[in-house]
């Protein structure tokens, strides 16, 4: 037995160090974690969790008046935004105490506070000092907000879901995933949204027939979509917070949301008194095991600066775990990780876009389809679906697909089995669609896409 605290202290109880703990703890290791905020991490707690929360209250909106179409004769109800805000924080405290049980099933030390690095094989917490052979950072991300006059007026994701009153008006900075997730739920839930993003065209890194079809179908909604376009200053008026932007123009607002990115979570980590090597962009810097320039030292998860998901983090919990502790030869497989974005419509994609698949394959063939929602041919919504197979010609094998459309996140899970398989066109167009789905336009796709 080693005359050290722990075999293993993790910095973090999000996804990713709760993972790594329990299973750590699992093959017999001495585990502790710090948190010094709330279980769960991010996805809990301002994240994933809640927003999904969000986005099924703001569609109800839209059900209602999808109904009248089906012959329900009902007056548009009222929404109330503190009973969404309450049961949310209900249903969190909930999910809060499911891990901190998580880790006491495992008999993990969990230890209230902000873990502090003070050696190769030391943690402080609070006065307390922890001695362990390997210590696991697994810290996350943070909202960040650039400078500019104004700034504190901002709030980020992490206020935006506990706001005292409901924003009537709300101006959103970004145009990534959090960005247009939120355009979709306060639009849905009542409020005027105008959504600012300073590139031509948002959702940066997505295939770009879904982030056109993506923009069409989110304006048709009633966002307020401005590209090319940012803010200078936000100051208060008379009648709410005035928000300057680079061409001149005022917006009036209640609130302005920021959502242009997070920074990884490590002030007051200690990270200066041992040799951990940042990347360019202020991430951990670590090889494929987890391990930093200290040797006792790993990160994992959105500290790491790699795909900023909480299944991906989970896997790398587990592989860290196995690995250090396991004695198994186990690293995650990052290829064809499916994504969605629950915007409205839906986003769901995996493997490569069409940009990607040209400068990595050569030859391509495409398959595309464009198709209004069976629902809505008797709701009236003017909502159009788009689906995206992307081909390697030499293999046949089907290495891209995108969905902008109802249920795209739940469809995609299955499709992304079939690709991790090795699935090619020709096993798509073999297998039998279920109808009548919007899923089963991807087995039903025959024809290469030609453009006009």
């Amino acid at each position: 037995m080693s005359n050290l605290d722990y075999d293993l202290f993790v910095i973090g109880a999000g996804s990713g160090g709760v993972r790594a703990a329990r299973m750590a703890a699992g093959f017999g290791a001495r585990v502790a974690v710090a948190e010094d905020r709330y279980m769960g991490g991010t996805c809990v707690n301002v994240g994933c969790v809640p927003k999904k929360l969000y986005v099924y209250a703001s569609e109800y909106g839209k059900g209602f008046t999808d109904a009248r179409g089906f012959g329900w004769e009902a007056n548009q109800p009222e929404f109330n935004w503190s009973t969404l805000r309450d049961n949310k924080k209900t249903e969190i405290s909930r999910l809060n105490a499911i891990y901190r049980n998580l880790l006491g099933g495992v008999e993990a030390d969990l230890i209230d506070g902000r873990a502090r690095i003070t050696g190769p094989n030391s943690v402080a917490v609070g006065d307390t000092e922890y001695s362990a052979g390997k210590i696991l950072i697994a810290t996350g991300g943070w909202p960040h907000i650039p400078e500019f006059p104004g700034r504190e007026l901002a709030v980020t994701s992490n206020e935006i879901f506990d706001l005292e009153t409901f924003p009537k008006r709300l101006l959103i900075v970004g145009g990534g995933y959090i960005a247009v997730e939120f355009a979709g739920i306060f639009n849905g839930l009542g409020a005027q949204v105008t959504q600012l993003y300073r590139g031509p065209l948002f959702l940066r890194g997505f295939d770009e027939d879904i982030r056109h079809h993506a923009a069409r179908e989110i304006a048709k909604s009633g966002v307020d979509l401005r590209f090319d376009t940012n803010v200078t200053s936000i100051e208060r008026g008379s009648e709410g917070l005035q928000v300057t932007l680079t061409d001149g123009s005022v917006i009036e607002t209640d609130t302005v949301l920021y959502a242009t990115g997070r920074k990884p979570n490590l002030a007051g980590l200690g990270l200066e008194n041992v040799d951990v090597a940042l990347n360019p962009d202020g991430t951990i810097a670590v090889d494929k095991q987890f391990r930093t320039n200290e040797a006792t030292i790993y990160a994992l998860g959105d500290v790491t600066g790699g795909m900023e998901l909480t299944p991906v983090a989970l896997a790398e919990g587990m592989a860290f775990a196995r690995r250090e502790f396991g004695n198994m030869d186990a690293a995650p497989e990052y290829d064809f990780i499916p994504t969605a974005v629950f915007s409205q419509p839906n986003i769901g994609t995996v493997g490569f876009t069409e940009e990607q698949a040209r400068e990595a394959f050569g030859d391509i063939a495409l398959y595309k389809s464009e198709f209004r929602p069976m629902k809505h041919t008797i709701s009236g919504r003017d909502e159009r679906s788009f689906m995206k197979l992307i081909v390697d010609t030499a293999t046949d094998r089907v290495i891209g697909v995108h969905m902008l459309g109802p249920d795209a996140g739940e469809i995609m899970q299955g499709i992304a089995i079939a690709m991790k398989a090795g699935a090619t066109k020709a096993v798509f167009d073999n297998t039998i669609g279920i109808h009548p789905t919007a899923a089963e336009e991807f087995v039903t796709m025959r024809e290469p896409w030609v453009p006009d």
